[in-house]
């Protein structure tokens, strides 16, 4: 795809995420490689509104070359596109039944989900978890790089990674691609959940010091 045709397939993507509850408000990211660098979409920005010149444009560098200012998880993206030569999209939500998954107990940290469709099995593979930081902690990156490079020395690649209480990361060589994996995900998710007895006792709040990183990083009213 030219660079053109990768704004308006963004933009697409966004779109029908958001139209079909995979996104909510102004959570979530997406981002594509480009030859010279990378596209992604602007920090609180909503994916359902998405317009194609306003974009954000990166260097190989990560410095921002146009557009409107870059969501916070651009270190996040270019990590994952350092760890895999192969992903050309990058696509973050807070998917519902995967963010109540991480609340109620994933069936383990290197899988957060049982292998229990086959299409989950084919289409989405290993999905490790990632221990909760705060949104946009720099921590994250190498944490799933250290998991994509992991898997790859297994010979089991990743597609995904779950972010505790966030939502997941997943990617794949196109925007429609990367979107498939993720609705493949989260569909899972929803299947395991609907299957299983609710949790008790109720999943524990954050903790003091995780809140008082989130006043004193985002002024969280809190």
């Amino acid at each position: 795809m030219t660079e053109v045709e990768l704004r308006d397939e963004v933009c697409r993507v966004g779109r029908s995420l958001f139209e079909r509850g995979y996104v909510h408000a102004t959570a979530g990211n997406i981002s594509v490689r480009l030859d010279d660098g990378f596209l992604i979409t602007p920090t609180d920005a909503c994916l359902g509104t998405l317009a194609p010149q306003r974009l954000a444009r990166v260097d190989v560098n990560g410095v921002q070359t146009g557009g409107d200012r870059a969501s916070k998880t651009l270190a996040l993206h270019r990590r994952i596109y350092a760890a895999e030569p192969t992903a050309r999209c990058v696509i973050h939500t807070h998917s519902t039944h995967l963010v109540a998954l991480t609340l109620a107990g994933v069936w383990s940290a290197a899988d957060i989900l049982p292998p229990i469709t086959p299409y989950c099995v084919m289409k989405v593979g290993h999905v490790p978890l990632i221990p909760y930081h705060r949104p946009g902690d720099p921590q994250v990156a190498e944490l799933v790089a250290q998991a994509i490079g992991a898997a790859q020395a297994r010979g089991t690649p990743l597609r995904a990674v779950m972010l505790e209480r966030l939502g997941p990361n997943v990617w794949h060589g196109s925007p429609a691609e990367a979107s498939a994996v993720l609705e493949e995900l989260e569909e899972t998710a929803r299947l395991w959940l609907m299957t299983t007895p609710r949790t008790t006792p109720r999943p524990a709040p954050l903790t003091e010091a995780q809140l008082d990183e989130l006043r004193s990083v985002f002024g969280a009213p809190w």
